[in-house]
């Protein structure tokens, strides 16, 4: 077997090479509101969890000149709300991905349903199977890009997906982002138990 190798730029642009390499990655599906009164709502699939105590996650907006509408409101409000991405709402969060004009909301533009947050001002997505309200932790400039990180501050969990109060991933039929237009489910699972 030969493999090639060099700096990241000899197999295309830095960002093909890692939204590639780096999958299936899970996607943020991020509701904010502008300071206008205006909710947003857009994904982001360079997202995770970073710390549990607290319970912090984070997403990173690639370009910061200028920051697009979901950064500049977390940053103003200090709030937002990660809405879970499974099977059944691929199509529509695909369709808030659209670059919209500020002030138009993608909830109203795509015909998603709100709900209301307990906690932070933000709507959820009404039909999410989890959502997470988010208070905003940090802030943290990378080169070109800007890492969001909200300390969850509350939680809603579908029933649906609920067994015995915990939550049963094989319930959760969550949508991970490969490279370009290409995604997976996480239909095909298997376990393997990790060295004691």
């Amino acid at each position: 077997m030969t493999h090639r190798h060099g700096p990241p730029t000899a197999f295309g642009t830095p960002y093909r090479l890692l939204s590639t390499a780096v999958t299936p990655r899970p996607i943020a599906w991020v509701s904010t509101t502008s300071a206008d009164g205006v909710d947003n709502l857009a994904p982001y699939s360079f997202f995770t969890v970073a710390a549990i105590d607290p319970p912090v996650v984070l997403f990173a907006p690639v370009g910061r000149d200028p920051l697009k509408d979901t950064p500049r409101n977390a940053l103003a409000s200090g709030e937002f709300v990660v809405n879970v991405v499974t099977r059944e709402l691929v199509e529509s969060m695909n369709a808030t991905s659209a670059t919209l004009p500020t002030g138009e909301s993608e909830f109203d533009h795509v015909g998603i349903e709100r709900a209301p947050s307990e906690r932070v001002d933000p709507p959820r997505v009404a039909d999410a199977k989890i959502a997470l309200e988010c208070e905003l932790y940090d802030s943290i400039e990378v080169g070109n890009s800007l890492l969001v990180l909200g300390e969850v501050v509350h939680v809603h969990v579908d029933d649906a997906v609920l067994t015995d109060g915990t939550v049963d991933i094989d319930a959760l039929d969550t949508i991970g982002r490969l490279s370009g237009s290409q995604y997976a489910t996480t239909g095909e699972r298997f376990a393997i138990d990790r060295p004691s």
